[in-house]
């Protein structure tokens, strides 16, 4: 009864600040749509199909489709979900490199597959008795694929040893991992853009996870000898003592509001093992992640091209509607809808839209994912929601590639000052 109410509050200590977030949200959900001051736009519940659009914003994006711009390839797509219908497109259809805009397809998709309360669970098991400081029998450190867990925390797991009396193991230190090679570079990733990244232990293969946790037993004083660390399942008869848990919206904060590239990845990792836990786990994710578009979204261009799950691969290609059509599948399905909408940056506030769109036009109006690289040409988009001067919400994407991205980026601060206009006098 104990080790069950340790393991409530535990979870409980966990999922606070996720359940005080979506709470959050909710209520700031319910509240007057002027976003002026980093508000959320709420879900609409009017009667749809019969509204209209705007028609003045249809003029402003026309103007902005026909104005003189630099050279490069430019698509955007706006499209108002109040209404349920289209307000403008320009070269909307047209296959273009995402970069990080691609999160936002992995993280729905994976919110669908795995659903927004999803867990990822690290655990310890003892199996045999404890005769003074000796477990005669075995130790199984049981780790899914938390992508935040990191040396430091395995202190916690080695505690709960030395609660339970334990500090010698008799038998066999058994890691049993769902992962047991580290991450490697994606086929069209550019060398420095692993090499740079900070992953989480469980995505650094086996041997690091077992020199960084008989090095947490160690500090703590419970000895183990590097000859009895095996690979291995959990044996039958092991008892849990101890349990962390993360929640999956820990994940999509830092992909959706700081396009954290590590995140994303192990998102895909997750996926793929879910969806086929048999195959190995990038390409059971990017599988995943074409049969989503396929099936969920009814995206069947072939010009449309998945590789990852961050989109650092330059390969990658969605169309500014491939875009919008994700964020109107999350917006018809309130949980993702509500997790993806309070973690996107907001503009001019933070994330990494804290210095972009920050004019007083467009400061706090506008939620969005960016994607940004830089090589082997300039590739920018953005794509997200906000709301329309005549209180319609819209979800909108525009891709700028083969132009600098300074000029992509006024390109974007300009269709955000269009979407979020006051009305025009006299009109």
């Amino acid at each position: 009864m104990r080790k069950q109410k340790n393991h409530i509050l535990k979870l409980t200590h966990t999922l606070r600040p996720c359940l005080m977030g979506l709470l959050l949200a909710t209520l700031l959900g319910s509240c007057s749509s002027d976003n002026s001051k980093g508000r959320q736009p709420a879900a609409d519940t009017s009667s749809q199909h019969t509204l209209p659009v705007d028609p003045a914003l249809r003029r402003r994006l026309a103007d902005l489709a026909a104005a003189p711009r630099p050279q490069g390839r430019l698509g955007f797509h706006v499209y108002d979900l109040t209404a349920d219908r289209p307000v403008y497109g320009l070269n909307e259809r047209k296959a273009l490199p995402s970069a990080s805009c691609l999160k936002l397809l992995s993280g729905v998709a994976g919110l669908h597959l795995l659903g927004t309360r999803h867990l990822y669970a690290t655990s310890i098991y003892t199996r045999g008795q404890v005769v003074g400081d000796t477990l005669r029998g075995d130790v199984t450190f049981r780790a899914g694929l938390d992508p935040q867990l990191n040396g430091p925390d395995l202190g916690q797991f080695a505690a709960a040893l030395r609660r339970k009396g334990i500090r010698r193991i008799g038998g066999r230190l058994l890691l049993d991992l769902q992962l047991h090679d580290p991450v490697r570079s994606e086929a069209h990733w550019y060398p420095w853009d692993l090499s740079f990244s900070h992953y989480g232990l469980l995505y650094k293969g086996a041997p690091r996870v077992q020199k960084e946790l008989t090095a947490a037993l160690r500090a703590r004083g419970v000895s183990v000898a590097d000859s009895q660390v095996a690979l291995g399942r959990t044996p039958r008869g092991s008892h849990c003592i101890f349990r962390f848990y993360r929640s999956v919206d820990r994940v999509t904060e830092r992909m959706w509001k700081h396009s954290s590239n590590t995140q994303a990845t192990a998102l895909l990792y997750t996926i793929g093992h879910r969806a086929d836990p048999r195959a190995e786990p990038t390409a059971a994710g990017v599988a995943y992640l074409r049969r989503f578009m396929r099936e969920e979204l009814g995206l069947r261009d072939s010009a449309l091209v998945v590789h990852d799950g961050c989109g650092l691969c330059t390969h990658n290609r969605l169309s500014p509607e491939a875009l919008t059509t994700v964020l109107r599948y999350a917006y018809r399905h309130r949980p993702i809808y509500r997790l993806l909408l309070a973690q996107l940056s907001i503009a001019g506030v933070d994330g990494t839209l804290r210095r972009e769109l920050a004019g007083p036009k467009t400061r706090g109006k506008i939620r969005a994912k960016t994607g940004t690289l830089s090589h082997p040409y300039g590739i920018s988009s953005l794509a997200g929601y906000c709301r329309g001067s005549n209180g319609h919400l819209l979800a909108f994407a525009i891709m700028d590639s083969e132009m600098s991205v300074l000029d992509a980026r006024v390109l974007q601060r300009k269709l955000g000052e269009a979407l979020v206009a006051r009305p025009e006098p006299g009109r």
